[in-house]
């Protein structure tokens, strides 16, 4: 579902986020992504997003592959991915139910079509019944879930994360693993970069660790217990 072929990324000025990096993630496989601060996991996830190209190397998605993918068809291929960010991305003035909808919205779906999915996201994320309340009124944790919702709404086969939980207590953070977790037992293809590895540990998924751009482990989160 996700293949990188010696993927590379320099920035302007000089700076090599991503170096030489090889991976493959399987349909319907969840794993995690970890690494330091700066070690490139946000790069590696806008490079599958297309919000960044690589300078060198291959990244293929369900198929295609992203270095010969034209601007034009890049709304295309994110009707695939769902991106759930750490701070929410939320719109403030508008209810949860437009905050979710957004994507369906924009997609030109049916009114009808719309308020069931949403509704049934919702449901999904354990927020039905507050569809009609802002963003301001929920928690941080009922906000990432907002945002989750939205992610999933389009059902897209590849979900990615960008330090979900970087914002949450302990609790929180194992709830909304759990949500990912659920996503992934229906099919969907999930990676989520993180640098808890206190929780991570709790949950028996593959393990990808960057350091300084380069991919420096390939192993499995009982492979991280077992030498910790």
């Amino acid at each position: 579902m996700i293949k990188l072929v010696n993927v590379s990324k320099r920035y302007p000025g000089g700076h090599e986020a991503l170096s030489n990096v090889s991976c493959q993630l399987a349909k319907g496989e969840m794993a995690f992504l970890t690494g330091r601060s700066g070690a490139g996991k946000s790069t590696l996830l806008k490079l599958i997003t297309l919000v960044e190209r690589t300078t060198r190397g291959e990244v293929v998605l369900d198929g295609q592959n992203l270095s010969r993918m034209r601007r034009r068809q890049i709304p295309y291929l994110r009707r695939k991915i769902g991106m759930v960010f750490q701070d929410h991305n939320l719109l403030y003035d508008k209810t949860v139910f437009d905050n979710v909808a957004l994507p369906l919205i924009i997609a030109g779906e049916h009114h009808a079509e719309t308020g069931r999915r949403v509704r049934a996201a919702l449901d999904k994320v354990g927020l039905l019944g507050r569809e009609k309340e802002y963003p301001v009124t929920l928690s941080t944790g009922e906000q990432q879930r907002v945002g989750i919702a939205r992610a999933v709404i389009n059902r897209p086969p590849v979900l990615l994360a960008d330090e979900p939980t970087g914002n949450l207590d302990p609790d929180l953070s194992r709830e909304i693993m759990e949500l990912f977790e659920s996503f992934n037992n229906i099919g969907t293809t999930v990676l989520i970069a993180t640098h808890d590895l206190e929780l991570i540990k709790q949950l028996p998924h593959r393990l990808l660790i960057l350091h300084q751009g380069r991919l420096v482990a390939d192993s499995t989160t009982e492979d991280l217990l077992q030498t910790a």
